[in-house]
């Protein structure tokens, strides 16, 4: 077993010779998955990182809340929160 690993599990030096195998005799392009480009916006535009810093107490409300709303992610709850301080949404 190589030391390669793929999404952190091993790959055995027998499963990169495959790949490559597979790899020369040529793709169909029209099969192929699309690209993707990474992350997908959040807004009107491109989003900036905004560093911000939470107590516990805050951070359990905000969970708390976005749980009770089917909010997904930390990150889509300080956004709805923000938007509606902003009056934006």
């Amino acid at each position: 077993m190589s030391e390669h690993r793929l999404h952190g599990q091993p790959v055995s030096d027998e499963q990169i010779q495959a790949w490559a195998d597979d790899a020369e005799q040529g793709h169909d392009p029209s099969k192929l998955p699309s690209p993707r480009r990474g992350r997908p916006p959040v807004g009107d535009g491109p989003g900036v990182v905004v560093p911000v810093r939470l107590d516990a107490t805050t951070i359990a409300a905000l969970t708390a809340r976005a749980e009770a709303e089917g909010i997904a992610t930390r990150s889509d709850a300080i956004r709805a929160a923000v938007r509606e301080w902003a009056r934006l949404g």
